[in-house]
């Protein structure tokens, strides 16, 4: 038997970019502990799908399409699922984007990575850049704001946002990614600090090379896949289940001593 304090039994968890990769895989696991799950993203067969599979477990799942870079959005996500639930217990921010991109062009220069960018021709965009940002750290400051009178009035909550190991790297061509990764756990950080006296904790994950949509690029090309997987100690890739038993650990009262920080889940990449 686990220990009665990773059971969610009674819970209900939002999470954001819940349609496939990381996020779906936190929201089966975190169903599978106990918790009742509203999944959200903009692709509502996703969604729904997802949603059919939490259903199968025996828990209640509530499929929400969202634009979590919208305020209005964002907060009817969160009163549908008071509404339906009676209550969130655990945000999960999981909704992101990465398309490498120069900030300038660079010539003939060409740097690790450069692979990955489909334009070596032109700069990093006005949209580029803010689509980036809104995306991986505007969205989780709507959706913790939209949360936090819920969590303050009960005083209970966890907050996990899912950033990068890029947010502890430099990388060419991620200039906009790994900017937002980072500010997204300094977001982490201080949110924290505010809500702790609220029993409130708010923690991140920083992954490091799982297989996903945004990812496969470079999976699926061997001049990228093997300096990716040599540069990782343990000399894999991550299960996807496994971000999902971290996310499981944070969202229990087993990290009831635990808030502010950002693990790294990415075999060792960090450790250098």
């Amino acid at each position: 038997m686990l220990p009665q304090e990773f059971s969610l039994e009674g819970r209900v968890a939002i999470v954001t970019g819940a349609g496939r990769g990381i996020g779906k895989a936190i929201s089966l696991v975190l169903a599978e502990a106990g918790a009742d799950v509203a999944v959200a993203a903009r692709t509502v067969a996703q969604i729904e799908e997802a949603a059919g599979q939490i259903q199968q477990m025996g828990r209640r799942a509530l499929a929400i399409a969202t634009d979590v870079t919208q305020t209005e959005q964002v907060e009817l996500m969160v009163e549908e699922t008071i509404r339906e639930f009676g209550r969130v217990d655990v945000l999960v921010n999981n909704a992101g984007i990465a398309r490498p991109k120069q900030l300038v062009p660079l010539g003939d220069i060409r740097l690790p990575g450069w692979q990955r960018v489909s334009d070596l021709t032109t700069r990093l965009s006005d949209e580029e850049w803010s689509s980036t940002i809104n995306t991986n750290l505007t969205s989780a400051f709507l959706c913790t704001r939209a949360v936090g009178p819920h969590m303050l009035a009960r005083k209970y909550g966890k907050v996990i946002n899912v950033t990068s190991r890029n947010a502890n790297t430099g990388d060419p061509y991620r200039t906009h990614y790994n900017t937002s990764k980072a500010a997204l756990s300094m977001f982490t950080r201080c949110v924290a600090l505010e809500w702790a006296p609220f029993n409130i904790n708010v923690n991140a994950i920083g992954p490091g090379a799982f297989y996903t949509e945004l990812s496969k690029g470079s999976f699926e090309r061997p001049e990228l896949r093997e300096p990716m997987l040599r540069s990782i100690p343990l000399g894999r890739a991550g299960d996807l289940r496994e971000v999902g038993l971290l996310a499981l650990y944070l969202a229990s009262d087993a990290s009831s001593y635990m808030t502010g920080q950002t693990l790294y889940l990415d075999g060792g990449f960090t450790a250098y």
